[in-house]
């Protein structure tokens, strides 16, 4: 059993740009997918969903992936040798047709700016999808983590609310049984019964109004049942939802078969663990 709420982050750097993925989970009755991602990254996004719902099911998906460039070259200065060479060509020509002093040197060319010209470097994003994805699972690792610690304390909180159900199954029984021993057989035709003694009858009759050992039986199935679905691994919120509703439709049944004050009680005391549980449902994946 796992909960829906918990949160993963991890991180990693990457040839001077360092990923960060957050990840958080709340409650929600279906998977919803919020993600927050770099534009450099929203080609991959799809991926990112993918990733996610092949590890989680049900609950609403906050995800925020943050990228920082560390130390990175984003411009580069390039030089035109092509046309470096012209120029010198050009004034090593010019110097000797003209009979001219001096050499052609650096400072002379680094007035030309035409010579040299500042690019921006454009970064291969498609190069870090790999170490997005790798970060991605170590986050939804660490969030799985979370959810299943937190999942045990939903389960041992739910375990404890069945074995009160149960045991408020097992007073129903016996019950039922003692009200059945209490009815009285009819009295023989002719014989005259006292007032005292029929009020008792008519008392026992109104206690036992209908049979409820199918209910009961009914009942502990279900409650066997719920109690098994717990230890499962995979998502069970909506199946301990669905069994909750027949334990509740037993209780309900057995209360108005029955509609005796002791047995009323106990189908009181059985529909609040049910309540109880159900609002642990709500945090369940």
């Amino acid at each position: 059993m796992k909960s829906m709420t918990g949160y993963g982050e991890a991180s990693q750097n990457i040839r001077g740009t360092k990923l960060t993925v957050q990840i958080r989970s709340l409650n929600h009755r279906h998977l919803d997918l919020q993600l927050r991602v770099p534009r450099e990254y929203l080609s991959f996004e799809e991926e990112i969903r993918k990733s996610i719902r092949e590890k989680i099911s049900r609950g609403r998906i906050d995800l925020f992936v943050n990228r920082y460039a560390v130390k990175i070259q984003t411009r580069k200065l390039e030089m035109d040798e092509a046309l470096v060479g012209q120029y010198v060509a050009g004034m090593k020509q010019l110097k000797k047709r003209y009979h001219l002093a001096g050499d052609v040197g650096v400072s002379l060319l680094a007035n030309l700016p035409e010579l040299f010209h500042v690019r921006e470097v454009e970064v291969d994003h498609h190069s870090e999808r790999e170490a997005l994805l790798r970060t991605l699972q170590a986050a939804l690792k660490k969030l799985e983590r979370a959810r299943e610690r937190e999942g045990a304390e939903l389960k041992a909180d739910m375990d404890s609310q069945i074995e009160h159900i149960k045991r408020i199954a097992v007073a129903l029984e016996e019950l039922a049984a003692e009200n059945g021993v209490r009815v009285k057989a009819p009295s023989p035709e002719g014989q005259v019964i006292s007032r005292s003694e029929r009020d008792g009858a008519e008392m026992a009759t109104t206690i036992l109004k209908g049979d409820i050992n199918e209910e009961i039986v009914r009942l502990k199935t279900h409650v066997a049942a719920l109690s098994k679905v717990t230890r499962e691994r995979e998502p069970v919120g909506k199946k301990i939802d669905f069994m909750l509703q027949e334990v509740n439709r037993e209780l309900n049944t057995i209360s108005s078969k029955v509609p005796n004050l002791s047995v009323i009680q106990l189908v009181l005391q059985g529909k609040e663990r049910v309540e109880k549980i159900r609002e642990q449902t709500q945090n369940v994946e």
